[in-house]
């Protein structure tokens, strides 16, 4: 029997959960993109995390961190390159509901540990 999937840990959704290319027409293919991978490309690209601390912050293996993020990284080069519709929604994810209070994981917060230029 398989493994259970664990719930990867999200400080929080996305403010924006679809992308475009202007002039897009609603019947172009269209791009799915899980919340998790979002989170992943967030705070590796974004804040400046390591594999190894993004791992930490999810509460996940690194090795599951680097399969998200390469699936992620192709699905954004694919919307990007190609001009398809990205949604990001889905996935197996535990939102941290203390989103402002503080609670140890950096939430309420872009996560920025190190300088973002």
């Amino acid at each position: 029997m398989a493994r259970p999937r664990k719930c990867r840990r999200v400080c929080g959704m996305p403010r924006n959960n679809s992308f475009a290319p202007m002039g897009s027409e609603a019947g172009q293919e269209r791009i799915i993109m899980a919340v998790d991978e979002y989170e992943t490309i967030r705070l590796i690209d974004l804040a400046g995390y390591t594999q190894e601390e993004c791992a930490e912050q999810m509460g996940i293996a690194r090795t599951t961190v680097q399969g998200i993020y390469n699936d992620a990284r192709r699905k954004l080069a694919d919307a990007l390159v190609n001009g398809k519709m990205l949604f990001i929604e889905g996935g197996d994810i535990d939102l941290c509901q203390r989103e402002h209070a503080g609670c140890g994981r950096k939430c309420g917060q872009i996560c920025c540990k190190k300088e973002v230029n």
